[in-house]
């Protein structure tokens, strides 16, 4: 009996690692999605709860994290090799700064959520995405000025901060152009990703 538990702990600590890892093509939105199952129903409850497309919060988390679970900004150095901190307490999928995870757990009441856990932190996106669009106005397919907004807050994107940082206007440039990709690719896939879901949910 101990054994059979033994290998099934051992199966659930195999599983979850494997869906830690970055996806092997993170070029391609329906090869993501393919290789990680669990992500895919994830984004879909996603957007079905905040409406935001799954292109548009994928695209802004490959430019945070690159899909990594435990990402954080670089440690920053004195003379070169004194540490002395990080940019900021930004930390996992989606890089999302503490009091901002505060806010979404205080507004959503997932006490039980990590920004580790790939289902959650691209729940928060989707949290994140609609407040965006419920404060300042930004559509829900915007990438570009969503991940503006993402990057400096909906006070500083209202206030213009962006305007002064041509580096930022280049890299959410290419957020956006990522979004588009994912979103042509994954027009091509989605049927078959549904339908292979479905056939797992009724007879895998």
């Amino acid at each position: 009996m101990f054994k059979q538990w033994l290998i099934v702990a051992l199966t659930v600590l195999s599983v979850s690692a494997c869906s830690s890892k970055p996806p092997a093509q993170p070029e391609n939105l329906c090869e993501i999605f393919k290789e990680k199952r669990d992500w895919y129903k994830a984004a879909k409850k996603m957007n079905k709860k905040w409406g935001t497309p799954v292109h548009v919060p994928m695209a802004m988390m490959y430019q945070e994290s690159s899909f990594k679970h435990n990402a954080r900004p670089p440690m920053q150095y004195w003379f070169g090799f004194i540490p002395v901190g990080r940019a900021s307490d930004a930390y996992g999928f989606s890089q999302a700064k503490t009091m901002t995870w505060d806010d979404y757990i205080k507004e959503t009441g997932r006490r039980g959520a990590s920004r580790t856990n790939f289902g959650d932190a691209i729940d928060f996106m989707g949290w994140f995405t609609n407040k965006t669009y419920q404060i300042n106005g930004v559509s829900k397919w915007d990438a570009r000025n969503q991940y503006l907004n993402y990057h400096e807050g909906w006070t500083g994107y209202k206030r213009g901060t962006h305007h002064q940082k041509q580096w930022l206007i280049k890299v959410a440039g290419r957020v956006d152009e990522r979004s588009k990709r994912y979103a042509a690719q994954y027009n091509q896939c989605k049927k078959d990703l549904d339908r292979s879901w479905l056939w797992r949910l009724f007879f895998g």
